[in-house]
């Protein structure tokens, strides 16, 4: 199952303390695999775009996913997007939003599954107080589509 997630509106790119501290602080956002982060994106980015693959499976009439992109338990798995500071080649993160497949409308998991499209996951990277999203993001604040 092929995996697009899209951030837009990163906290970097605003204007105000909270975003310089962003930037000078070095900050990035990138998708964790396993335990470690990858593919990270500055906080300063105009945008930040993601794509992998996952497996499916059918358990017992459900689709369950995995690989090592995946975290979490069969019936609450999720993806992670990882907050941290870069420092010469070293990530230090500091806080991380959870994108939990039990949020995806059924139907377009299983055409995830059935089909040669992708799914795609499009959110905001800034939360209201304009610090980097984190913890579980929900729909409205995430969308996910068939592409």
């Amino acid at each position: 199952m092929r995996i697009r997630i899209e951030g837009t509106d990163l906290p970097g790119r605003r204007a105000g303390a909270e975003a310089a501290a962003l930037r000078l602080g070095n900050v990035h956002v990138g998708v964790q695999r396993g335990a470690e982060v990858v593919d990270r994106v500055s906080a300063a980015a105009s945008e930040a775009v993601w794509r992998f693959e996952v497996t499916s499976r059918e358990v017992d009439g459900l689709l369950d996913v995995g690989g090592p992109w995946v975290h979490g338990r069969p019936g609450a798995r999720f993806l992670y997007l990882s907050w941290g500071t870069v420092t010469d080649d070293r990530f230090e993160m500091f806080r991380r939003a959870k994108l939990l497949f039990g949020d995806i409308p059924s139907d377009l998991l299983r055409a995830a599954h059935d089909g040669p499209g992708e799914l795609v996951c499009r959110l905001g990277l800034t939360d209201a107080a304009g610090e980097p999203r984190c913890a579980r993001v929900r729909p409205p604040d995430v969308a996910w589509t068939m592409r």
